[in-house]
Order: C-alpha cells, then structure tokens, then sequence
C-alpha cells in the first residue's frame, strides 16, 4: 500500500518513462507500475530492486489484466477530470455570461441574420444565448458521466472474470468510490468495458459540442469588438496586452484567438478519439493511450481555456452605447415593423428606396405616400419589437 501511495503522490514520476505511442492495450504502462510499485515495496520491507521478494506480476498484478486495469484508470481519470476541471470552470463562465446578460438587458441593438441586419433584440438577449449554450453544454456532459462511473475492473483478460474471485469487481469499485467520493460502480458488462471504449466517445461528443459553442461564442464576441472605429465596435473588449509589434496602440481580441484555436483541438481531438473507439476489434479495443490521452487534453483545454476566457475576457466587457444605439437607428430591417400596417411589399419598396436614395425610413415612407408622419412613429419603435406584442 505504501509502494502504490507513494506512487499515486507522483514520488516516483521519473521511473515513468513511456509515451502514449505504445501497445494499444496499455500493457506496457501498466507493467511499468506493476515493475516499480513492486521494486519500492521491495525496497521498503529492506530488499534490494530487481530480487521480485514482491513480484508485478504475482502479486501487484494478482487477479488483474492490463485489459481491465487500463480502461479503469482511463475511466477514474476522466471522471475525476471532469467533475474537478471542466464543470466547476463551465460553470464560472455560464455565472459570468449570465451577469452581461442582466447588465445588457436595456440596451437594444440591431440584429443579425446571414451577417446582414436584421431586427432588433437587446444585448442581454444576445447573451443569454452564449449562457444557454454553455449551460446546456453541463447538462450534456453531465448526462455522460453514469457510463464513465462504470468500471471495468474484474473482467480481466477478455471480460470473464478469469482468476479473479466472485466480487471482487464490486469490492474495487465500491473502494474506488470511496476513495475518489465518486459513484463509481462495477461495469454492467465486462465485454462491452474491455472491447469498446463508447463512453469515451460520447464524452467525446460532448466536449465537441462545447467547442462548437465556445467558437460560436468567442466569434461573435470577437465581431461585435472590431474596430475600434472601422468595424462593428459594439463591444469594447479588455485590453490585456499591446496587440501588434509594428501598429501602435493596436488591440488585439486575444483571448477570443486563443479560446478558437482550443475549440479547434478539441474537435480534432474528437475525431481521433471516434477512430480509436470505432476500432475495438472482437474482445478489446487496442486504442486505449491514444483515446484516454485525446480526451483528458480536451478535458484539460476547455476547462483551462473557459477559465481565461471568463477571467481575461467575459468579465471586462462593455458595451459601446453610443455605437449601439448609432447603428440600430441607421438600419433598414426596423421597416418589418410596418408589416401589419402597409404589407410586406410596401415595406419592401420603403426599404429599398431608403437604401437607394441614402435617406432614412420615414423620409421614404413619407415620399411613397404609404404612411404619415404620426403613423410611421407609432409603428417604428425598436423597444416593441424586441418580443411578441400584447
């Protein structure tokens, strides 16, 4: 117990010397811990390295396979990864979006559809969308963790059970749990926990989807901050470092660069691991380093990377008011309002003349004789047409 403690504190790190590219069982780095918890436990009760008094095979390995004992671990440290690393920091940014959805729920801005304008919504609507995303992309990764819980610990070789003792599987489980305060169980099925690796890839699939957000997310922040001038300028983003070495007083949005490019390694990462999970031939699957390995990087770059972009971005946004409000006011799309009064078509060619001419709504709708002056400011007032009328 001593051996494997000391082993588990990372004392004995540097008698680890293997890399991911090896046998796709985990074979090799399994007999690595076997050898060295063997060799410490014999140096412990005063023998010498290499005189196997404690044998990695007969006795740390006893009623064990690589088969079994790799996919555990595989399963005790993405769970463990992801209830310590990626939820709470998930959280921490949903909590943050959430606060500039509230802070925003005043200020109306023009929509947009097909990066072309659309109607009006507030900023706080527009953020309550990023919250949703990420608040979903818990649920979804929350909703993997009963089949990560599984535990294939007692199978052995082929998922039989072969020189283990009945129970055994549910007394390493159960300690397991215990150990981690975690609700690990036995695996339901050997078979399925030795041969396939699903659970991987369905957490897989999760954290993809939340690259999918997060790029969403940190796109639209990203396109709402340029400018300053000569862009959409309707977010002012934090300044946390010079952005250029040659344009002065140039700001970069370098949080939303980095936050991308994780969400792009992670979808990658996915694709690796949907390969390794898809090729489980007959009773193992033989892509186990490979899998584990991509999916704790995932696991790693979301959390890491929702926490900086919480901290160094989310929290110091504004808004650019004045911009806001500039923009809303010089859009065509607020003519949707007149539908219900002067048809689509008549609202059509309201725009379009306005668009041609260079004029403003009201001037065109007043030239084509389809409203008066008092109607079309009833009609037009962008702080009704941010949800459904009465």
């Amino acid at each position: 117990m001593q051996a494997a403690q000391e082993v588990a504190e990372g004392k004995l790190n540097d008698h680890f010397p293997l890399v991911v590219w090896q046998t796709g069982s985990g074979t090799q780095s399994n007999m690595n811990a076997n050898e060295v918890i063997a060799n410490r436990a014999a140096e412990i009760l005063g023998h010498k390295r290499g005189e196997k008094l404690v044998h990695p095979n007969d006795h740390v390995n006893r009623s064990q396979s690589s088969n079994d004992t790799f996919p555990t671990v595989m399963h005790i440290a993405a769970a463990m990864e992801t209830n310590s690393r990626l939820i709470p920091k998930l959280k921490h940014l949903q909590t943050s979006l959430h606060s500039k959805s509230i802070e925003f729920k005043d200020i109306i801005k023009i929509g947009r559809t097909h990066t072309q304008d659309a109607t009006p919504l507030t900023l706080g609507q527009e953020f309550s969308g990023y919250t949703t995303q990420v608040k979903y992309g818990i649920d979804r990764v929350i909703c993997t963790l009963p089949r990560m819980y599984q535990l294939a610990q007692g199978g052995t070789a082929v998922g039989t059970g072969l020189n283990t003792k009945k129970g055994f599987d549910i007394k390493i489980a159960a300690a397991v749990a215990e150990e981690t305060s975690l609700p690990f169980v036995t695996a339901e099925n050997k078979f399925e926990a030795l041969s396939a690796h699903d659970a991987f890839v369905e957490t897989g699939g999760a954290l993809n989807t939340i690259a999918a957000s997060l790029m969403k997310i940190a796109n639209d922040i990203r396109l709402l901050g340029s400018g300053p001038r000569c862009g959409l300028g309707e977010l002012i983003l934090p300044e946390n470092e010079p952005g250029s070495s040659i344009m002065p007083g140039k700001v970069n949005p370098t949080q939303c660069e980095a936050l991308t490019m994780v969400c792009a390694q992670v979808m990658g990462n996915h694709v690796a691991i949907t390969v390794g999970g898809s090729n489980g031939h007959f009773e193992l699957n033989v892509y186990k380093p490979m899998i584990a390995s991509n999916l704790l990087r995932s696991l790693r770059l979301l959390g890491d990377a929702s926490a900086s972009f919480e901290k160094n971005c989310v929290r110091g946004i504004q808004a650019n008011r004045e911009r806001i409000s500039k923009l809303l006011h010089e859009s065509l799309m607020l003519v949707t309002s007149l539908n219900p009064k002067i048809g689509y078509d008549n609202a059509a060619a309201v725009a379009k003349k306005a668009h041609k001419e260079g004029s403003t709504l009201k001037e065109a709708a007043l030239k084509l004789g389809v409203l008066t002056s008092e109607e079309f400011d009833k009609l037009v007032v962008p702080e009704n047409m941010i949800g459904p009328s009465d």
